[in-house]
């Protein structure tokens, strides 16, 4: 998954930045609120009936964006699709982790983790192709 941001135009919203589109960032937000619901934490069972229920327009959920803020809407997403277009980005970005032994996904702070690590990483190479540490820009 590549995640492009503009540091000058960052949204508020992680999922705008994370995801492509803007069907792909409220489904991700309507899972992200599954997980509350059930305590941060879903069986493989628990997401499959939310991947079916998603794929048969059966899901029901608030979206907080207009002309929809505050209204109960039904969402319909192919089931395909958001194993692969949501769930594995999710995983392999770390936002989300998935327990074979317990069978369980759950919600993770990963994600902020590996930002970090990238940052770092950055960090080494300038002063690795420089010879001196970076000062930071006053703005």
């Amino acid at each position: 998954m590549v995640i492009l941001f503009d540091r000058f135009n960052i949204p508020d919203d992680i999922y705008e930045i994370v995801f492509s589109t803007k069907q792909q960032a409220i489904v991700a937000k309507a899972l992200v609120k599954e997980f509350k619901e059930h305590g941060g934490e879903l069986t493989k069972t628990e997401m499959s009936l939310f991947a079916t229920s998603l794929h048969e327009g059966n899901l029901i959920t608030e979206i907080d964006e207009p002309p929809y803020i505050g209204k109960k809407v039904k969402l319909s997403y192919n089931k395909r699709q958001f194993y692969d277009r949501i769930i594995t980005p999710m995983r392999s970005m770390g936002m989300i982790y998935l327990d074979l032994y317990k069978k369980k996904y759950t919600l993770s702070d990963e994600f902020s983790s590996e930002l970090h690590k990238i940052g770092i990483l950055w960090k080494k190479e300038l002063q690795k192709s420089l010879g001196t540490p970076i000062k930071r820009r006053k703005e």
